[in-house]
């Protein structure tokens, strides 16, 4: 913990909305890109579960899942970037967030059992 920017209090909340800022300053580009990647990775496989799923009701739950979870942290990296305004929208799976840790847990969990009965 030893950057300018998250150690001077130069962020105004640095746990919550612009944990993205404090973890690209501390790892650096490869730590900011793998974080983009993983992302990416769980919006990936949403997309494919989705477009293997034979019920309709799922496949289109899923893809609302993903499009949501894509908002999420679409919308905080705007918003860190400073092309948005700062809403409080947290960073998924990553902020400090509690209510919306357990809303986008509960979502996985509506996605992972989407997959598992696929083949319905």
């Amino acid at each position: 913990m030893q950057g300018t920017q998250s150690r001077l209090n130069f962020l105004p909340e640095k746990h919550t909305d612009f944990i993205f800022n404090t973890l690209a300053e501390e790892f650096g580009f490869v730590g900011a890109f793998s974080l983009l990647a993983l992302y990416a990775l769980i919006i990936g496989f949403c997309v494919i579960s989705a477009l293997k799923n034979k019920d309709r009701f799922s496949s289109l739950l899923v893809l609302g899942i993903a499009a949501n979870f894509f908002f999420y942290f679409a919308i905080n990296l705007s918003m860190v970037m400073g092309l948005a305004p700062v809403v409080g929208i947290p960073l998924p799976l990553l902020s400090y967030g509690g209510s919306a840790l357990l809303v986008i847990m509960a979502a996985f969990g509506l996605v992972q059992s989407a997959h598992v009965h696929r083949l319905r």
